[in-house]
């Protein structure tokens, strides 16, 4: 079996290598955006630019790369690793027409979102950790949020269309 290693990319995503056994390394970057960065490059010191390969797929581009590849062989372990039963902790990176783009974080609980807590803006090289409410949010900027994985998909769709959607198991706010 081949050795996967894995590294969080904070405000990124998570990076996936291996080396081949002629010594070459491909890895693939998963951003939270979605899309992947399919990467092949020589693992010499000084290799040519040229042995150098990037490839942008969008999620279905990836799935059927997958596919065609016989799937995937990294064990779930690794994803256990960070897994903290009921808490999810996870990164949106703001777009330039995402709702948040230009606007102060806010509170999320006064519209509705209880239990989530944004830990910290990354922009640029810096961290911003426990923004105030009144904090401005720009494109580029990385929102780490931490809560239930039900409460941060809800926040990430507020983040991008600026409506919160009640599920059924949200008790009624009165509101």
């Amino acid at each position: 079996m081949v050795d996967v290693r894995r590294v969080k990319l904070p405000g990124v995503g998570v990076l996936h290598t291996f080396v081949t056994d002629d010594g070459g390394k491909v890895g693939v970057i998963t951003h939270r955006s979605g899309h992947s960065d399919l990467i092949s490059f020589s693992d010499e010191d000084g290799g040519s630019d040229a042995t150098k390969v990037s490839l942008r797929l969008d999620e279905d581009e990836a799935h059927t790369l997958a596919e065609l590849l016989g799937g995937t062989r990294i064990t779930e372990s690794l994803s256990k690793l960070d897994a903290i039963p009921g808490l999810t902790i996870d990164w949106f990176t703001v777009d330039y027409d995402d709702h948040i783009a230009g606007q102060k974080l806010g509170n999320l609980a006064s519209r509705g979102v209880v239990g989530l807590t944004v830990v910290a803006v990354v922009r640029g090289e810096s961290a911003n950790p426990a923004p105030a409410d009144d904090f401005t949010v720009f494109p580029g900027d990385t929102l780490v949020v931490a809560g239930s994985p039900e409460k941060v998909a809800k926040a990430f769709s507020f983040y991008r269309t600026g409506e919160v959607h009640k599920t059924p198991a949200d008790p009624d706010t009165g509101g």
